[in-house]
């Protein structure tokens, strides 16, 4: 029996992005003037967020970052 098959990798390919994004909840953002803001990397946990963060302010000491919980990007997926 015939299958759609695009529509199956395509859901599933879809599932697996949701998931994939939905690991990485803590991000550095870097604080730019004007209340703007880019997200410089993403982790699975806040302790390897923290020390990434650390390691950040070594080398680029006159830039302001930030760890932040990015729970609106886990909202946005489901």
């Amino acid at each position: 029996m015939p299958q759609n098959n695009e529509y199956n990798d395509l859901s599933s390919e879809t599932q697996t992005i949701a998931y994939k994004e939905r690991l990485n909840p803590w991000a550095i953002t870097r604080l730019l003037p004007d209340m703007q803001r880019v997200t410089v990397a993403r982790f699975r946990t806040r302790s390897d967020a923290e020390g990434h963060l650390q390691r950040l302010r070594q080398l680029i000491p006159d830039a302001n970052f930030a760890v932040v919980f990015d729970s609106q990007r886990e909202e946005a997926v489901i």
